[in-house]
């Protein structure tokens, strides 16, 4: 077994088992916290309301540049140093390092708990579980609502989250997965059109666009071979997002489950008139939560079977 195999398989192993316990994040945090920090430091300098909106897009990309000097060099001194000190073990130090840019396991545990809850009829308690991974109004979703919101944010965390990381790590290593996770945290942070952004998340959001686009259909294929279906609402449906990329894993899950997803919304008060995605039932329900996640986790088996496949073949 190749040490870039071994590597993956360990980073994968530990992802499942562990996830990232709430013990080491409260003594340590997590890599992306440091990437939030830093673009904090460049919005304070950079996003500055007087400023035209030329000069403000201008310093939205010095920031994307520094964010991938930054997560490119640090991944490629530690991966080098982790080959020159540690030999015929650097694997076991490069699988650690990478072991945080992965979430398969956590956004798991981030969606079953709405299942959970909905399927006990607490509502107010699975209103609180989606509002952790989700940007919209919760207060006043129903159930059908609730559950909804959760499969949407697991389909489309399921390329930015899960097949986005796993794709660049294969592809470029420690600096590809680290790069693609402080551009994508620039995006969540800073990519929207609304103010106080605008111009200067500009940069990063069509980064993240251009690192998920092979990602994106690569999950959507995958969710579909997972549900044995759904094609034709892939095909359909996919542009029906308001984003290039998260369409493409939302309308596969619509399609393999037989509902529909999106639809009219509400962000801080205001509606949202989306597209709805999927020709099937609305009312989801916590059965529906339980099927995503069992697609999910199917998804996710083929995505670790493709990309140690190609590891061996390629670089073994």
């Amino acid at each position: 077994m190749g040490e870039t195999l071994a590597a993956l398989a360990l980073a994968l192993a530990l992802d499942l088992a562990l996830g990232w316990p709430a013990a080491l994040y409260a003594r340590v945090g997590h890599p992306v916290g440091g990437f939030a920090r830093v673009i904090g430091w460049c919005a304070r300098l950079g996003n500055r309301p007087q400023w035209s909106a030329g000069r403000r897009r201008a310093m939205g990309v010095v920031t994307v540049l520094i964010l991938l000097a930054v997560a490119i060099g640090l991944a490629g001194v530690l991966q080098a140093l982790a080959t020159w000190l540690a030999g015929g073990w650097a694997w076991i130090v490069i699988g650690l390092l990478a072991w945080p840019g992965l979430a398969l396991r956590s956004l798991h545990d981030h969606v079953r708990p709405v299942a959970l809850a909905l399927a006990r009829d607490d509502l107010a308690g699975a209103r609180r579980a989606v509002a952790m991974i989700v940007g919209r109004d919760t207060a006043t979703l129903d159930r059908a609502g609730v559950a909804r919101a959760a499969i949407e944010s697991l389909a489309e965390s399921f390329c930015d989250g899960v097949a986005a990381p796993l794709f660049w790590l294969v592809l470029a290593g420690l600096p590809g997965l680290w790069a693609y996770k402080a551009i994508n945290t620039a995006d969540s942070l800073i990519g929207h059109r609304e103010a106080p952004w605008g111009p200067f998340g500009w940069a990063a959001a069509r980064l993240d666009d251009a690192l998920n686009l092979l990602p994106a259909r690569l999950g959507a294929v995958l969710l579909c071979l997972a549900g044995g279906g759904g094609w034709a609402v892939l095909w359909r449906d996919h542009c029906r997002h308001a984003s290039p990329n998260a369409g493409w894993t939302e309308a596969a899950m619509a399609g393999s489950l037989g509902l529909r997803l999106a639809g009219p919304l509400a962000y801080d008060g205001v509606a949202v008139a989306k597209e709805w995605i999927g020709q099937g039932r609305a009312a989801a329900d916590a059965h529906d939560v339980a099927r995503a996640l069992r697609l999910y986790r199917r998804a996710c088996a083929l995505l670790i079977a493709v990309a140690l496949g190609v590891v061996l073949v390629w670089k073994g």
